[in-house]
């Protein structure tokens, strides 16, 4: 058999890079601010969307830097998926640069991931600076409790549907199929936490109350003395004395946080700092949303046992 050459392997060439480009323009082009709604989203919307995360796993969500980057993301996109609770207020700078009348507020491309999921930690008091990094509508890191995975999937599932309604069927089929996984995984990981129910833990910042309240575990205290402010040495000393009087033996600590500092209170206190995946992609082997909290269950289980 002769092998094509010239003017025939150029056409045949093209085409096949013409078939590749038509299937990716057939994609639905979405933006996820983090990269776990990216990856919830990619479970529902399987071969049918392309999609980017503006975050990286290993950032932290709370202030990201506003480039054009993500601006140009923002500009092609036909779904924005929203984390919402006020994590990623940043957004609405970049939405703003990307002039997408697709995703402005309520543009059918726009997908509030937080609708309908119980909010934990909503502040009953009124919320000023001087109480730190506290959300006034609640504890936005809801993402890292699987259990709300089917709120959050059943609200980027609607948002698919409604810029993508004849492809309605399929979205809900990898969304039932993506939650025969989750139910599997969740028996598994319940098992696996049972045993440590009520154990105490001391964490870096306040990002584990929905992972914590998940599997019954408490969170006795935090590094930070108010959330994203540096801890005072008065804090740090008090803090301490309860983890060696209550026998508290890991700090939960995210890649973004000072790891140096948690280290330093983990050996006063005879503890153990406990690396934890803040997102999907924010450790090596959590690269997926299962794979994340798979991560997370089996270091805290590792650690505490």
């Amino acid at each position: 058999m002769r092998t094509p050459r010239g003017p025939f392997l150029a056409a045949v060439v093209s085409l096949a890079l013409l078939a590749r480009d038509t299937g990716a323009a057939d994609k639905l082009h979405v933006v996820a601010t983090t990269t776990d709604l990216k990856a919830l989203t990619e479970a529902v919307g399987g071969d049918l969307v392309d999609v980017d995360a503006l975050a990286r796993g290993n950032q932290n969500p709370h202030d990201l830097e506003v480039r054009p980057s993500l601006m140009v993301k923002v500009r092609r996109a036909d779904l924005l998926v929203l984390n919402g609770l006020e994590l990623d207020q940043w957004a609405e700078v970049v939405i703003q640069g990307a002039n997408n009348p697709k995703v402005i507020p309520g543009a059918p491309g726009r997908v509030d991931a937080s609708q309908g999921i119980l909010v934990l930690e909503v502040p009953t008091a009124r919320v000023d600076r001087s109480m730190g990094d506290v959300h006034p509508v609640g504890n936005p890191h809801y993402t890292l409790d699987p259990g709300m995975a089917r709120a959050i999937t059943a609200n980027i599932l609607e948002g698919l549907a409604r810029v993508a309604p004849a492809s309605r069927a399929t979205f809900e089929r990898n969304r039932t199929e993506f939650l025969g996984r989750l139910d599997e995984a969740m028996a598994r990981w319940t098992g696996l936490m049972a045993p440590l129910k009520g154990a105490r833990v001391v964490v870096d910042h306040n990002l584990w109350p929905y992972f914590l309240t998940r599997f019954g575990l408490l969170q006795a205290s935090s590094i930070e003395e108010r959330p994203g402010i540096p801890p005072t040495p008065g804090h740090l000393t008090k803090l301490i004395a309860v983890m060696k009087d209550e026998h508290i033996k890991i700090i939960l600590a995210a890649p973004w946080s000072d790891q140096n500092l948690a280290e330093r209170v983990a050996q006063e206190a005879g503890a153990r700092v406990v690396p934890m995946a803040s997102g999907v992609g924010a450790v090596k082997g959590a690269d997926s949303y299962l794979g994340m909290i798979d991560y997370n269950v089996k270091a805290v289980v590792q650690a505490l046992r």
